[in-house]
């Protein structure tokens, strides 16, 4: 068992939360986690990006001036690659280039779970009782994060309906907010600590949240 001491805005402990690792896969598994992490990688690049090749910049063929007489260096057309404004050597002309990979799902989560585990084990997971604020409050954020020990870059982890949260914490550098049902084991990764309050961080141990959230989305479609 992970014994997760939980804090109050001001940095003082309340109360400890206590975390079986079975339930994140037992231990911290890199491999899975590479594999998850260079998929949610992959997964955000379009492969859209384009340059034109020589024969694709608008502009004459023509040599810019004869070859011999002038006293100048000689020259062929304004497209070659040496010129300003002409084409780009070895261009990007692809219609699409696909780099989307795929994992199963229980790896998927699974991998997402195992994240969390490892910065369990780091010791790089802050919770809080309760992340609410009666109104967005970028300097209030601020004090917290720093009355917890919070030096590097973070994410935030907040339920659905704590939206004072977020707009206090969006402003802040080095700072990323997403909500709790969203987490994945990219997001942990690219981030030194995690910020979560008690409610989030139980509904997702227990799959709760996945369960509120399709509830809410379909209460809101309808």
């Amino acid at each position: 068992m992970i014994e997760l001491p939980v804090y109050d805005k001001q940095g003082k402990k309340v109360d400890t939360l206590s975390i079986d690792e079975g339930m994140l896969g037992g231990d911290v598994r890199p491999a899975l986690l590479k594999q998850a992490y260079v998929m949610f990688h992959a997964n955000r690049r379009q492969g859209s990006a384009r340059t034109k090749g020589r024969g694709s910049v608008e502009g004459s063929t023509k040599k810019l001036y004869r070859q011999k007489g002038t006293g100048n260096a000689r020259v062929g057309a304004r497209r070659t690659v040496l010129r300003k404004g002409g084409g780009v050597a070895f261009a990007k002309t692809k219609v699409k280039a696909e780099y989307r990979q795929d994992m199963p799902r229980k790896m998927r989560r699974l991998a997402n779970r195992n994240a969390l585990l490892a910065k369990l084990v780091d010791a790089e997971v802050k919770c809080v009782d309760d992340l609410g604020f009666d109104s967005p409050k970028t300097s209030a954020f601020r004090k917290m994060l720093e009355a917890l020990g919070v030096d590097r870059t973070c994410l935030v982890a907040h339920g659905r309906d704590n939206r004072n949260a977020a707009l206090s914490a969006r402003n802040l550098e080095d700072v990323t907010t997403i909500r709790a049902e969203q987490l994945n084991a990219f997001e942990l990764l690219n981030h030194r600590y995690l910020v979560v309050d008690r409610k989030s961080l139980e509904a997702f141990l227990d799959g709760s949240v996945w369960n509120d959230a399709q509830a809410k989305a379909g209460q809101e479609a309808a």
